[in-house]
């Protein structure tokens, strides 16, 4: 070993000992498993294996029930009998397959921090759609096989389902494993940085580990981050990807300049890491944003933000028929939690208040009570509990963690949002949508000023970014944002999707308050 060799040698030790003492023991806990096994397997290893499992075990159930419901019919040759379809069927497996990673169905819980089988599902049904019919026509044209439409519609059905369910479960399964947690580094430790990093903590289900932050001239720590690490200036971070096996890097405009943060970027191309940069005006950049170019220079276009006369058509007949849906299926539940509340406590059944809807207009939102019939009158006591106005917060938005108030049933009903589902009946009536803006009550609504109010050109809504993403963790400003981007780049897709993804994120997170 040269003189070269030996002081980048030492270096690199020191360095290694130097953030070994600083990073915490999440980060070391995977390190530790990941050098045990003599190959280093990473969390797109790890899910397109699930995922390939998953669409194997849900066609092949699809296809079994439907042998099972319809039978099997006679080959239209005697070279196999009555197992052609089953033979013809586990033939073309493996064609699913790679029409699968034709679609991109393997690739993406790589990339995108929160990627989930919702996102999958039109991609799914035309795997499913476009798959049934060659399968059938392959059938038919071959003379091998003679499947019936009723069993081929059967398969179809079923197989949408039963692989997005097999999808659903597969990932739930993957995120339990260290070896779908990514390793993740922050470069900026500014406001911005900071503010990606308290989103990173409030979903454990992304899979990220934040190991620290690289930034030359960090701001202070704001007081629920003061656990992170600040790991040096960014020409460190080469270095610390490879130290700590870092998979994800999050550019977040740190304090250095635009050709440094360049050069990084192009020199982490050689060490295999999924690159993220949060972009400039990003509280305007919502997912429905298109990207075109002019020369070869990218441009980010926004669309208008007003809806056409057919987009507001579609999200109103979503809205009545899935209410009343909604209504019927749950009379039974609602009539369980009337009876729970009466045996509780003295009051009424429903809790009624004033809220302020689109246009400015005010109605009368209703939610099964969940407090003392008295409560209003008790909420200056604990004023001081309020959970966004402490350590200096903002407190708007009036959240008290187990509020004394609450009932021993309220508690249960906030726990899983079933407090809410009264409002059905305002969606029915107009007043609401399925999904939307949250709905403010009056004296919250006074502190939303200018631009933020363009929130209010949809109807509030049941469910939406804010019940997705946190609930009541959400701080006021935040929730406006989010309300902002959602009416600025409403598609009725996105609805549909929020809709797939609200029984879940409530599952997930703790007692709304």
């Amino acid at each position: 070993m040269n003189v070269t060799e030996r002081t980048a040698f030492v270096q690199g030790a020191v360095l290694y000992d130097e953030m070994n003492a600083i990073v915490d023991d999440r980060t070391l806990e995977i390190l530790a498993h990941r050098r045990k096994t003599a190959k280093i397997r990473r969390r797109g290893w790890l899910v397109r294996r699930v995922l390939l499992a998953a669409d194997l075990a849900g066609l092949v159930a699809a296809f079994a029930i439907a042998q099972f419901l319809f039978g099997l019919r006679e080959s239209a040759v005697d070279l196999v009998g009555p197992q052609a379809e089953l033979l013809l069927f586990a033939l073309t497996l493996p064609g699913w397959i790679v029409v699968a990673k034709v679609y991109g169905l393997y690739d993406r819980d790589e990339e995108r921090t929160d990627h989930s089988t919702v996102d999958d599902f039109v991609g799914v049904f035309h795997l499913i759609t476009i798959g049934t019919w060659l399968f059938f026509a392959s059938a038919w044209v071959t003379g091998v096989a003679q499947p019936s439409v009723p069993k081929l519609l059967a398969f179809w059905l079923l197989a949408v389902a039963l692989v997005s369910l097999a999808r659903a479960s597969g990932r739930a399964l993957a995120r339990r494993s260290l070896t779908y947690v990514q390793n993740t580094v922050i470069v900026g430790a500014g406001d911005v940085g900071q503010l990606v990093a308290k989103k990173i903590l409030q979903h454990p289900e992304y899979g990220l580990n934040i190991v620290g932050f690289l930034d030359s001239a960090p701001r202070e720590r704001r007081a629920d981050l003061e656990h992170l690490t600040i790991l040096g200036p960014i020409e460190r971070l080469p270095a610390t990807v490879r130290l700590f096996d870092v998979e994800r890097v999050i550019f977040a405009f740190s304090s250095d300049s635009h050709d440094q943060g360049l050069d990084l970027m192009r020199s982490l191309k050689d060490l295999d890491v999924q690159i993220d940069i949060v972009p400039r005006f990003f509280d305007m950049v919502g997912p429905s944003v298109g990207i075109h170019t002019i020369e070869g220079l990218p441009l980010v276009g926004l669309p208008p933000l007003q809806l056409s006369r057919s987009s507001r058509f579609l999200k109103r007949a979503m809205d009545l028929g899935l209410s009343v849906v909604g209504l019927v299926l749950l009379a039974p539940l609602f009539v369980l939690i009337a009876l729970a509340i009466k045996f509780d406590s003295r009051g009424p059944v429903f809790f009624r208040q004033t809220r302020m809807g689109a246009g400015d207009k005010t109605f009368r939102m209703w939610k099964f009570r969940t407090m003392a019939a008295d409560a209003d009158e008790h909420k200056a006591e604990i004023a001081h509990l309020n959970k966004h106005a402490t350590n200096g917060g903002d407190g708007r938005m009036f959240k008290v963690p187990d509020d004394p108030r609450t009932t021993a049933v309220g508690r249960f009903l906030r726990r899983y949002s079933l407090d809410e589902l009264p409002q059905l009946f305002n969606v029915l009536r107009g007043q609401m949508s399925l999904v939307g803006p949250r709905p403010l009550i009056l004296d919250e609504d006074e502190q939303v000023h200018d631009w933020a109010r363009q929130r209010l050109a949809l109807k509030p809504g049941l469910t939406g970014h804010w019940q997705v993403l946190g609930r009541s963790e959400i701080p006021f400003e935040e929730m406006v944002r989010l309300d902002y981007l959602y009416v600025t780049s409403w598609s009725l897709f996105g609805d549909l999707k929020l809709v797939f993804k609200t029984l879940p994120a409530v599952l997930r997170t703790r007692e709304a308050y």
